[in-house]
């Protein structure tokens, strides 16, 4: 088989997974922007900062972002035998999600259109060196 053909490239590509450890939230009921409020406050922090930060943060998002970044630490304990005293926030980002459209009546007959926001947040931790 060569080494250009298309089995072959997938192959190499599916070689390098991500082994670190993560953890999604899809259709959550809030907006990129909002979550990037507290998702930018815990980037780069050890897992017992960023679980302080979202704890006390008394934005909406950080109640979900809060069980995320337990989901993610258990992972790591679970599936990668990993320790919590040794991790960090590597990654935490969240991207667009589909967009629920719904009517406001308003004055002489007219509609206006609400749209409500989902994303996908993602949170990926690694050990520190």
């Amino acid at each position: 088989m060569a080494k250009g053909s298309r089995s072959q490239i997938k192959r190499e590509r599916n070689a390098k997974k991500d082994t670190r450890p993560s953890a999604k939230l899809s259709y959550a009921r809030v907006s990129v922007q909002k979550a990037c409020f507290v998702l930018d406050a815990i980037r780069g922090k050890d897992v017992q900062t960023a679980l302080g930060i979202v704890t006390y943060n008394p934005r909406y998002a950080s109640t979900l972002i809060e069980k995320l970044l337990k989901s993610a630490i258990a992972n790591a304990e679970n599936n990668n035998g990993m320790s919590a005293d040794n991790l960090y926030v590597a990654e935490c980002y969240a991207d667009k999600g589909p967009t629920m459209k719904r009517i406001r009546p308003r004055a002489q007959g007219r509609a206006y259109r609400i749209e409500k926001r989902m994303s996908h947040i993602t949170i990926v931790l690694d050990e520190k060196k």
